[in-house]
C-alpha cells in the first residue's frame, strides 16, 4: 500500500496530498527508481536529485495547461512517473520501449523532444512567445541543471529572454557542481521578499527619496555605487539580474514547501524568472550521493553493492585514455580538449596524471574544436574527444578554425555508429555524413581496439586536421584480425582476397564483415574482405583494380548511406564509370530509434542473415 501504487493517478491528484504525504511520496519513488533503473539501466543520479523539485512543480503548476520543459531530459524520469507511465518502466530504454527522455509521441505531457543539452530556454521561449502572440493564457517552465547553463545556446537564449522581458520560468536546478551553494532560511526570505510587491514599491521610493536630497551628481553617483554593492553581495543572483531576469533563490530544491512557495511567487509576477534551486545529485541512494558521476548513466546494476551486473570489458574509450596517456609522457606538448565528459571518453587517468594538459570546457562543444585549433596555432598537440552525436554541434567550428587553417588537431569521435538505448538522439551515424565533405580533413576508422592504438600512434606526426571514429563498448571475443600497424592516406587493408567479389567495411563494421564472408562461402560465393581503414580519401587505386577484374564491391559501413563510407568508394568508382558494380549498405534516409545493437541492426537492413542474403542477390546479378 502506498500513494504512488495506489492513491495516485494522474498529475492533479499531487494537488490533494498534505505536505506530509508529498514527502511520503517522493521516498516511494526514490525507492521506485532504484529499484527500476537497477533492472533497466539509465540516467539514476541525475533523476534521484529532483524528485522533491519536480513534485513541487506538479504541485504548483496545472499540467494540463502549463508547459514544463526538461533540459537534456536526463531527470525526466519522475515527471513520467507522475504522468501516468509508471507501469512502463520495465522497458525503460529498450526496444520499442519507454524512452530515457522526454518525447511529444510518447506523452502529452512531453512538451519538447530533448536529448542534447542547453536548449530548454531556447524552446520554452519560443513556446511563450508563440503564447503571446495567440493571446493564450498558461505558464511555461524550463527546468535546466547547473551544466547545461555552460552551454552557449542557453547563454544566447538568457540573452534574448532578459532583453524581451517575455514572461517565462527558468529553473535553474543546481546540484553543487557550479554556481552558488547557498541555502538557508536568509536565501528563502530573499526570494519571497523581492516577490512581493511591495519590495519593488520600496526600492522606487527610496530612489525618488534620494532623488530629491540636494546632492551632487558626484554623490548620488557614489549613493549608487553603494547601493549596487550592497545588493550583489546580499543576492547571488546579479548575473541573471544584469541580464534583466528576476532572480529567486538559492532555495532548498528538497524542501517541498519553500520550493512550492518560491514557485508560487514565480507564477504570480510577470517578465522572466530564474529560480535557482539547490539540489543533491544521487540523494537518497548512498552510493550514488557519494559517486554521482558513476551514477549518472548505469547499466543494470546490483542495489546492495552498486556493482554492474555485467562485468566491464575493454572498451574502445578505455584505449583512447590509455594510449593518450603513454603518447604524452613522452611529448609533452600533447594536450587533451574534452566537453564536460572526462569520464565518458576515458580521459579520467589522463586527467589525474596531466591535470594542466587536460582542458574540460563544460558542456560547450563549438568552443572545445576552437580552443584545440587554438592550442595548435600555440605549437601545442591536441585531441579533441567528443561523441559522435555531439560533435554535430560544432561542425562550424570544424570547417571554418580546423580544416580551413588545415592545424594539426585530432578529433577523438567516441560512440560512432549505433549506441542503442539512448535512440535517436544519440545514435552516431551522421558525422561521416558531415565530416567528409571537408576540404583538408582526413577521417579514419579503426576495425579493433589494437587498431585504434596504432592509429593514435599515427595521428602524432599528422600534419593536418584527422579524425578518427570509433564505436560505444569493445570488440566480441571472438575477433581476433591482428590491428594494421602503419598506415599510408587513402591506402586500405585487404584481408581476404575474394573470385566473386569483395565487401569493403569500415570500423566497427569489418567486425560483421568477417562473419558476412564466411556464410557466403558456406554457400558457394568466395568473397574478400577490405578494411576501410580510411573513409576519406578512399583507395582509388584498389577500387578500380578490383572493378577491372570484374569483381563487384559491396560497402558495409555504421553510417547513414548519404555521404558515407559507401559514397565515398562510388563517386571514386564513378569516375572510372564503374559505379554500376558497387552496392552501398548502411543506414537509409532515416533515425534510428532505441534498442539493443544487434536488433536495431536486423531492423534497419544491416542484420547478418539480410546482408548476406542481399549480397548473393546482387553477385548473382553481376553474374547474370
Amino acid at each position: 500500500m502506498g500513494i504512488l501504487k495506489d492513491g495516485f493517478k494522474a498529475p492533479e491528484d499531487i494537488k490533494a496530498l498534505s505536505l506530509e504525504e508529498l514527502y511520503m511520496l517522493s521516498e516511494e519513488i526514490r525507492s521506485f527508481l532504484v529499484e527500476s533503473v537497477s533492472k533497466t539501466g539509465g540516467h539514476l543520479a541525475p533523476n534521484l536529485g529532483v524528485v522533491e523539485l519536480t513534485v513541487s512543480l506538479f504541485n504548483v503548476f496545472d499540467l494540463e495547461k502549463d508547459k514544463i520543459i526538461y533540459d537534456v531530459g536526463h531527470q525526466s524520469y519522475v515527471h513520467k512517473i507522475l504522468t501516468g507511465r509508471k507501469d512502463a518502466f520495465g522497458t525503460l530504454r529498450q526496444f520499442e520501449g519507454l524512452s530515457g527522455f522526454p518525447k511529444r509521441e510518447e506523452s502529452r505531457y512531453d512538451i519538447f523532444d530533448t536529448g542534447h543539452s542547453s536548449t530548454s530556454i531556447s524552446a520554452a521561449l519560443g513556446i511563450a512567445r508563440a503564447r503571446d502572440l495567440k493571446e493564450e493564457d498558461f505558464q511555461v517552465i524550463a527546468v535546466i541543471g547547473d551544466g547545461a547553463l555552460t552551454g552557449g545556446m542557453a547563454m544566447e537564449a538568457l540573452n534574448d529572454v532578459g532583453d524581451k522581458k517575455t514572461d517565462l520560468i527558468i529553473v535553474l536546478n543546481d546540484n553543487q557542481m557550479s554556481i552558488s551553494r547557498n541555502v538557508g532560511g536568509i536565501s528563502t526570505y530573499l526570494s519571497q521578499f523581492r516577490g512581493d510587491p511591495g519590495y519593488e514599491r520600496a526600492k522606487k521610493e527610496v530612489q525618488e527619496l534620494l532623488d530629491r536630497m540636494p546632492l551632487g551628481k558626484s554623490i548620488n553617483k557614489s549613493v549608487d555605487k553603494v547601493k549596487d554593492g550592497i545588493k550583489s553581495m546580499l543576492l547571488p543572483g546579479m548575473l541573471f539580474e544584469n541580464m534583466g531576469l528576476t532572480y529567486l533563490g538559492p532555495v532548498d530544491g528538497h524542501n517541498i514547501k519553500e520550493m512550492s512557495k518560491v514557485l508560487k511567487v514565480a507564477r504570480d509576477m510577470k517578465g522572466p524568472k530564474l529560480v535557482h534551486v539547490i539540489t543533491k545529485k544521487g540523494k537518497g541512494y548512498v552510493r550514488s550521493e557519494q559517486h554521482p558521476e558513476m551514477f549518472h548513466g548505469v547499466p543494470p546494476f546490483n542495489t546492495d553493492n552498486g556493482k554492474a551486473k555485467a562485468q566491464g570489458k575493454t572498451t574502445y574509450s578505455k584505449v583512447f585514455g590509455t594510449t593518450l596517456m603513454e603518447m604524452a609522457k613522452n611529448n609533452r606538448d600533447i594536450v587533451a580538449v574534452v566537453a564536460a565528459m572526462p569520464d565518458g571518453t576515458g580521459l579520467t587517468g589522463f586527467k589525474e596524471l596531466y591535470p594542466k594538459r587536460l582542458f574540460d570546457v563544460g558542456i560547450a562543444e563549438q568552443h572545445a574544436v576552437t580552443l584545440a585549433a587554438g592550442l595548435a596555432v600555440g605549437g601545442m598537440k591536441p585531441y579533441v574527444a567528443l561523441y559522435s552525436t555531439f560533435l554535430q554541434r560544432a561542425f562550424d567550428q570544424v570547417v571554418h578554425d580546423l580544416c580551413i587553417q588545415k592545424l594539426p588537431v585530432t578529433l577523438c569521435i567516441d560512440r560512432a555508429g549505433l549506441v542503442g538505448d539512448d535512440g535517436e538522439t544519440h545514435q552516431g551515424i551522421l558525422d561521416l555524413s558531415f565530416l567528409t565533405p571537408i576540404p583538408n580533413l582526413t577521417v579514419m576508422a579503426p576495425k579493433s581496439l589494437d587498431e585504434l592504438k596504432y592509429m593514435l600512434y599515427y595521428s602524432e606526426t599528422f600534419p593536418g586536421p584527422l579524425a578518427i571514429r570509433y564505436p560505444r563498448g569493445g570488440d566480441p571475443e571472438d575477433f581476433d584480425l591482428p590491428p594494421l600497424k602503419t598506415f599510408t592516406p587513402g591506402k586500405f587493408e585487404v584481408l581476404a582476397e575474394g573470385k566473386d567479389g569483395y565487401l569493403y567495411a569500415t570500423g566497427k563494421m569489418v567486425q560483421k564483415g568477417l562473419k558476412i564472408i564466411q556464410r557466403l562461402q558456406a554457400e558457394g560465393l568466395s568473397f574478400g574482405l577490405v578494411n576501410g581503414c580510411f573513409i576519406k580519401p578512399v583507395d582509388e587505386a584498389l577500387i578500380l583494380q578490383h572493378l577491372e577484374a570484374g569483381k563487384c564491391i559491396v560497402t558495409l559501413e555504421d553510417n547513414l548511406l548519404h555521404g558515407g563510407f559507401g559514397s565515398m568508394v562510388l563517386e571514386a568508382a564513378a569516375g572510372h564509370k564503374k559505379a554500376g558494380r558497387i552496392l552501398p549498405l548502411g543506414f537509409r534516409d532515416t533515425f534510428v530509434v532505441q534498442g539493443s545493437v544487434e536488433k536495431l541492426y536486423e531492423k534497419y537492413g544491416l542484420g547478418l542473415e539480410t546482408i548476406t542474403a542481399r549480397i548473393r542477390k546482387f553477385a548473382g546479378e553481376k553474374n547474370e
